[in-house]
């Protein structure tokens, strides 16, 4: 059974650190393209950032040059750095891997950026 548990978020005040975490078991990790999504309140749920099987990396424009997404395949881990960080960043964080069509999800982890 594929789990992606996600760790790291909590309470940051402007221009703030956080790097988030997801574990994932049950799954060849190394096989799967993963990523970082977030839905804020009354919004839809956006891709953040993602990293193909073979470590290829894309982000959304709002977090270019402040976030970074890598992954320990050792590990199977998956992590993002998050830098710089900004009110309209608050949002539930989910971690995402696909394969093929294979789908999964985490649970999410709650970022609010506030003083």
């Amino acid at each position: 059974q594929v789990q992606l548990v996600e760790s790291g978020g909590g309470l940051v005040q402007p221009g703030g650190s956080l790097r988030l975490s997801c574990a994932a078991s049950g799954m060849t990790f190394n096989f799967y393209a993963m990523g970082w999504y977030r839905q804020a309140p009354g919004k839809q749920r956006e891709p953040v950032a993602t990293i193909t099987s073979g470590g290829t990396t894309n982000y959304a424009d709002a977090v270019k040059g402040r976030f970074t997404i890598s992954r320990d395949n050792a590990k199977n881990t998956l992590y993002l750095q998050m830098n710089s960080l900004k009110p309209e960043d608050t949002a539930v964080y989910y971690c995402s891997a696909r394969f093929v069509n294979l789908d999964y999800w985490g649970q999410g982890t709650q970022v609010t950026v506030s003083s």
